[in-house]
């Protein structure tokens, strides 16, 4: 509700009062992000930067929000903050079960058996959303090989067209693999569940039943 195109772009009084006394900071940043909302992103995070919580998410989520506006110093500043408190980003891990054996990916992952086929058939996939207009941002590598991508590209090559691909992500899925898994699932028909550390994504047909809202 909170996520919604309308709300991030205005707080009333009486909605402030609202939500200083619920558990929603973390949702409302990750809204402004989609959305493009810099200003409130800055009240979401200061709120959750006072909860001196050692998760190391909703720093990333800011340092990125500034680097993506082209705010480079304050984005090294929220770097710098978690530095100083000793928090350590996370690193984010996918996994899968495929023939009762389960399967870890991490970004940029070269320990599987399976890497070159794997990464093979993910830029297949990437080639293929190409044409649906999805153009990949200048980002680093590691994030055009983010864990869930590769876990999606061994899901395709390992189990039947028929079956749903189920994966569990230690962190939120990133917004750039959330739209990614949509095309793939439009371009390739497969559907997919994916859980990470914010909700359930059930991804068939090109939408997703967040409704890109998470």
């Amino acid at each position: 509700m909170h996520g919604r195109p309308s709300w991030p772009c205005r707080a009333s009084d009486r909605s402030q009062g609202l939500i200083d006394e619920m558990p929603v900071w973390g949702p409302l940043l990750s809204a402004c992000k989609i959305h493009g909302n810099n200003e409130l992103a800055e009240i979401a995070a200061k709120h959750l930067f006072e909860l001196d919580s050692p998760d190391s998410g909703s720093y990333m989520l800011m340092a990125k929000i500034y680097a993506d506006a082209g705010k480079s110093d304050d984005s090294a500043q929220v770097r710098k903050l978690m530095r100083d408190k000793g928090i350590k980003k996370n690193p984010g891990y996918s996994w899968m079960e495929v023939e009762n054996k389960v399967h870890v990916f991490k970004a940029d992952d070269v320990s599987h058996p399976q890497v070159l086929a794997i990464r093979k058939k993910l830029d297949e996939l990437m080639e293929k959303i190409a044409h649906l207009g999805y153009v990949r941002t200048e980002s680093p590598r590691s994030e055009i090989h983010h864990s869930e991508k590769l876990a999606v590209a061994f899901g395709i090559m390992s189990l039947p067209s028929w079956m749903p691909i189920h994966i569990m992500k230690n962190l939120r899925i990133c917004g750039d693999c959330h739209t990614v898994i949509k095309l793939i699932s439009s371009v390739t028909g497969r559907e997919f569940v994916i859980r990470d550390a914010v909700r359930f994504h059930h991804v068939k047909g090109g939408s997703c039943s967040c409704g890109d809202y998470w």
